[in-house]
């Protein structure tokens, strides 16, 4: 299993930022993908998930109308589209994969990507 998280970067508040999560290695449809994020001297929290067999997909209270997760089947990614950023918003940011994550809670994800770093400035 291999994830790889792409687009990263430095924004301005208030701007847009698009993330990407490549995944390999599994049968995708079989999965559930989340992306979390984790600040400096704070514990990673869920941000959103997908159930890639259903589309089913949830989301943070803070990021819920902000950010949009969304997945492209032919490519076995998926993306977290963010907007109206916050400084808040500053982390790095994971996806991760498990047959049965369910759920926003990092603990349910047996599988990482290494990170891709998000900085919002104000």
């Amino acid at each position: 299993v291999q994830l790889v998280e792409s687009g990263g970067g430095l924004v301005q508040a208030g701007g847009s930022l698009r993330i990407s999560c490549e995944a390999s290695g599994f049968t995708f449809d079989d999965y559930a993908i989340g992306w979390f994020r984790q600040a400096p001297g704070k514990e990673r929290e869920g941000v959103s998930y997908v159930i890639i067999s259903t589309s089913y997909t949830d989301y943070a209270d803070s990021v819920k109308g902000r950010f949009t997760i969304s997945v492209d089947n032919a490519k076995n990614t998926v993306d977290l589209q963010m907007t109206s950023l916050t400084p808040d918003d500053t982390a790095v940011y994971y996806c991760a994969a498990d047959p049965a994550g369910w759920t926003l809670h990092p603990g349910s994800y047996r599988y990482w990507g290494q990170g891709t770093q998000v900085t919002v400035s104000s």
